[in-house]
């Protein structure tokens, strides 16, 4: 699929689906459209009356132009008002008139959308990006010679009323194909994405972005004492891997980062098993932190800013046999902090201890970790809000304008450092779980305790990085949420 922007308007253009926006309340024929309306004989304004359009965000009529005329549907496409537009509604737009275009089996479709009051650059990677998740569909386990197809369709998109956008555009697809290898190592099975196969993955995004690479077998985690990270593996037949990627640029960087993501490939909570209702069957994306980690780190080694940025994974299963870690076992991370176990599923911590020891050693300016790594965190924002803990305003700050920009959603939670009592123990430094309440405040306490001065922010995603309804450019299934947060962070580090 091709995506070009063109000064060409809507009155102008021909091919088989053409989209046009509109604001709530402000659904008038321009001199453009009126042009375009007369071309058509009068339809646009026709589906106007029919469907009593508005410019409401969840209205999208469109009807088939009869005969051969220069475009076969229009489409209306609702954008709300001006004044709470933003660039993700121009993303969903935009991916809303290509879904309906593919369904129709629409070759060329056009877009012209109002931007606002946003910057053409940005509006046109927003609608690219929009475009591109959109078209994306993870086929790879299905027989079905009839799922390949809809995948040949639309083969041209444009974007019409703005042009020289090439840059724009390109920069979209370069982040969207982080998203969407994140999207697919995260609805792939556990017998498909293991530790291993994520250490292959950073492999070829090294091999193909010119990263270095480093994976600690298990023997080299021993020797710099990450017990805390091999306690998790302990009963898994399937060796762990200790993945550090690293981008450099080719002058001095402006700053060094470091993104550590959660990467257990499958969690059946170990001795303390998840038991039926507990959605054992999905602990499949329990790496989605890892993924989105090497997402980010495919789009970074294409886009290459002047920022060194260090990805690390901690690539585990939590398994169950006679070698499994157990409740009242004592672990001693590399930091020399032990670790009293009373609860086995609660190991996603355990193995970023480790990860963010290790993270701080390379000497970087800041540090995010990001982990499906509580439920607590899902009932207290939802399926469609990741948790943001720092101790850090500005890091706060930075994480929450990427995250707007990319129309990803996270709120700053408290580190009430009081709910710390909850993880004392009698016989170690700390426990790997509190009380009940305020389950993902202590999970972030517990992993603060692994950073010693360099600036930090923890990111509960275990919501947002799976969805069972499909949203505008978000299919059913694995999202690739926080990709793009984390690419406009790095990014923005570089200016």
């Amino acid at each position: 699929m091709k995506i070009q922007a063109i000064a060409t308007l809507a009155s102008d253009w021909s091919g088989d689906c053409l989209g046009i926006g509109f604001f709530e309340d402000a659904v008038d024929l321009n001199n453009d459209l009126a042009q375009l309306d007369q071309r058509l004989g009068g339809a646009v304004q026709e589906l106007i009356s029919e469907t009593e359009f508005k410019g409401k965000s969840s209205e999208q009529p469109w009807t088939r132009i009869a005969g051969q005329g220069p475009v076969r549907t229009i489409m209306l496409i609702g954008l709300g008002t001006n004044e709470t537009f933003s660039l993700d509604q121009l993303r969903q737009a935009a991916a809303i008139a290509v879904k309906t275009a593919q369904k129709q089996k629409a070759t060329s479709v056009a877009l012209q959308l109002p931007l606002g009051n946003e910057d053409t650059t940005a509006a046109a990677q927003a609608m690219a990006e929009g475009i591109e998740l959109a078209l994306h569909q993870d086929i790879r386990f299905k027989s079905d010679p009839e799922a390949q197809k809809s995948g040949e369709y639309p083969q041209n998109v444009s974007l019409l009323g703005i042009a020289n956008q090439t840059a724009a555009i390109e920069k979209a697809q370069k982040i969207c194909a982080g998203v969407i290898l994140t999207r697919e190592l995260v609805a792939a099975p556990a017998n498909v994405v293991t530790p291993g196969v994520l250490a292959d993955t950073a492999a070829q995004i090294a091999a193909d972005h010119n990263l270095t690479l480093e994976v600690l077998e298990r023997e080299d985690c021993e020797a710099q004492g990450m017990g805390a990270f091999l306690g998790v593996s302990l009963a898994s037949d399937l060796p762990p891997k200790f993945i550090h990627l690293t981008y450099k640029p080719s002058g001095t960087p402006r700053r060094k980062l470091a993104i550590v993501g959660k990467g257990v490939t499958f969690d059946s909570g170990g001795l303390n098993l998840k038991g039926s209702g507990s959605g054992i069957e999905t602990m499949k994306m329990d790496m989605a932190g890892s993924g989105a980690t090497l997402g980010a780190a495919k789009a970074i080694g294409q886009l290459k800013p002047d920022v060194e940025v260090h990805f690390i994974v901690a690539a585990a299963e939590n398994m169950i046999s006679g070698h499994a870690l157990r409740p009242g076992d004592i672990l001693t991370a590399s930091n020399g902090k032990t670790i009293e176990i009373n609860n086995t599923d609660a190991e996603g911590r355990l193995t970023l201890a480790d990860a963010l020891v290790f993270a701080e050693k390379q000497g970087v300016d800041a540090i995010v970790d990001l982990a499906t790594l509580t439920g607590a965190c899902i009932v207290a924002l939802g399926n469609n809000i990741a948790g943001l803990w720092t101790p850090e305003d500005s890091l706060a700050e930075e994480l929450t304008q990427a995250s707007q920009q990319a129309g990803e959603k996270f709120w700053r939670m408290p580190l009430e450092e009081k709910y710390f009592e909850g993880l004392k123990s009698p016989i170690a430094d700390m426990k790997n779980t509190g009380p009940r309440p305020g389950g993902s405040i202590t999970a972030a306490l517990f992993l603060q305790q692994y950073i010693e001065k360099t600036p930090w922010a923890h990111l509960d995603v275990a919501g947002p990085v799976w969805t069972e309804k499909e949203n505008g450019y978000l299919n059913v299934g694995a999202t690739g949420f926080a990709v793009r947060t984390l690419v406009n962070w790095v990014m923005s580090a570089a200016n």
